[in-house]
């Protein structure tokens, strides 16, 4: 005999980010715009890495995957959270808030791991040069980005699945403006302590194990910096390190803020704005940082930009 399931929904209401009609439009154009620049800006860092010669050390191999992370981590929020402002019904589908909240927890997952192995090349590069190429070989840096994925992708697997064991009752709206873990488990009617628990154990140890790991890693670099007897050779090896340090920074504050605050200081709207930050804008500003920030990828945009925009410098010289 089949088991009746009356709780069973089909669908979800998102609250969105304001609930007020003269604001919807200037929303869509804003949003609109940073995930424009979002995707130009990655794209480009995905391009420029894959074809040009002198990007193809391992720290641009992991900036390249921090990119298609960031790439597809904004896309799995912002479209909807688009589409949203000019829908009068703002809802998603049972299956597709499964699906958006695999996606963002497993390309929120990766984001940090990614920075983790990227903290581990700049480690390998400042304290053992020597041993760099041999260290961070293009087979010990496959290892590290599969073993960012297979991380990403079992905690994605183990939310989202516990997710589909519950059983949702009359209050369908989320909260929010996408499917996130707790204000899904606002709307259950059955026991979500096992959800609570994954939050704790998986969601703890990600962030402890990367941010631990980032911050053995920089103590051994500045360690070793400050053992370098040149004021010049010091900031270098710091600027190696900024751009790096500037995205690690935007991420984690977010995380800290998002996950980590007392929940008595819990405010919707403060909230809203740092999922906001964390899902739209961090994936904008991290090609802007280390376009900006990094000797070589600024080199290398420049000489692209004057090839195809520039005036023709030096054509009738030497020939």
């Amino acid at each position: 005999m089949a088991r009746q399931n009356d709780s069973t929904v089909t669908e979800f209401v998102l609250e969105g980010l304001t609930e007020k009609p003269e604001l919807q439009l200037p929303l869509f154009l804003l949003f609109l715009g940073i995930y424009g620049v979002t995707i130009v800006g990655n794209v480009g860092i995905i391009f420029l890495i894959t074809f040009s010669s002198k990007l193809q050390a391992p720290m641009y191999f992991f900036l390249c995957n921090l990119s298609a992370v960031d790439l597809f981590y904004s896309s799995v929020v912002t479209p909807k959270l688009l589409e949203n402002f000019v829908q009068e019904k703002k809802v998603i589908s049972y299956p597709g808030c499964m699906t958006q909240l695999f996606f963002f927890c497993f390309f929120a997952t990766a984001e940090c791991y990614m920075l983790t192995a990227m903290a581990y090349d700049r480690y390998a590069a400042i304290c053992s040069p020597l041993l760099y190429n041999v260290t961070m070989s293009q087979k010990v840096s496959n290892v590290l980005v599969t073993g960012v994925y297979i991380m990403a992708s079992i905690g994605a697997m183990l939310h989202t699945i516990s997710m589909t064991m519950l059983f949702f009752c009359e209050d369908k709206v989320i909260h929010h403006h996408f499917c996130d873990i707790p204000p899904l488990l606002k709307l259950s009617c059955s026991s979500t302590y096992i959800n609570e628990l994954l939050v704790i154990l998986v969601g703890g140890f990600n962030v402890f194990a990367t941010t631990m790991a980032i911050i053995i890693s920089y103590a051994f670099i500045l360690c070793n910096i400050l053992r370098i007897p040149s004021a010049e050779g010091k900031s270098k090896a710091f600027s190696t390190c900024g751009s790096h340090l500037t995205a690690v920074g935007f991420s984690y504050g977010s995380i800290t803020f998002m996950y980590f605050k007392p929940s008595s200081s819990g405010n919707m709207a403060q909230d809203k704005a740092a999922f906001v930050f964390y899902t739209t804008v961090i994936p904008m500003l991290n090609p802007l940082i280390y376009s900006l920030r990094n000797k070589d990828v600024k080199d290398v945009l420049s000489k692209v930009m004057g090839v195809r925009y520039g005036p023709p410098q030096g054509s009738n010289q030497n020939q």
